[in-house]
């Protein structure tokens, strides 16, 4: 593990972006799941999966996390989930962002596989990052 106790803490943010790509004939018939709405759960397993990030990634550092947000919408394509996570310290949020975004993708391809086995859980990146030595970090387009 990176020692990182000489770093000063400063507030650091990041948000991640994933999409679970579907056929629209299978959209449509998630939309009333028989399983419960599959948004709601990615969003909650989203939020666990970045507080339990050091448990699933090794040597990743234990953060204390001030705020998580996973939001997860319907598109043209499937469903689109975003993961902001924000903390004071001495080392990124990247990874928790990440994960959480990831975990909840699969929470979605999970309670819809019944429907399609072909959903496809695609463009998992870093859209942003900010705070530490390195600063600010944009994806491009």
């Amino acid at each position: 593990m990176v020692d990182v106790s000489a770093k000063p803490a400063t507030h650091r943010q990041a948000l991640a972006s994933v999409l679970v790509r579907m056929k629209p004939d299978t959209l449509k018939k998630i939309k009333n799941n028989p399983k419960g709405d599959p948004l709601e759960f990615s969003r909650v397993a989203g939020i666990a999966a970045a507080k339990r990030t050091p448990d699933l990634i090794p040597l990743c550092h234990p953060l204390l996390l001030s705020h998580i947000d996973v939001r997860a919408e319907f598109c043209k394509n499937g469903v689109s989930i975003t993961a902001a996570v924000r903390s004071t310290g001495s080392t990124g949020v990247e990874m928790e962002a990440l994960t959480g975004a990831a975990v909840a993708a699969l929470t979605v391809y999970d309670m819809c596989k019944a429907v399609d086995h072909e959903i496809e859980i695609t463009e998992l990146k870093l859209l942003y990052k900010s705070g530490g030595k390195s600063g600010e970090f944009r994806a491009s387009k």
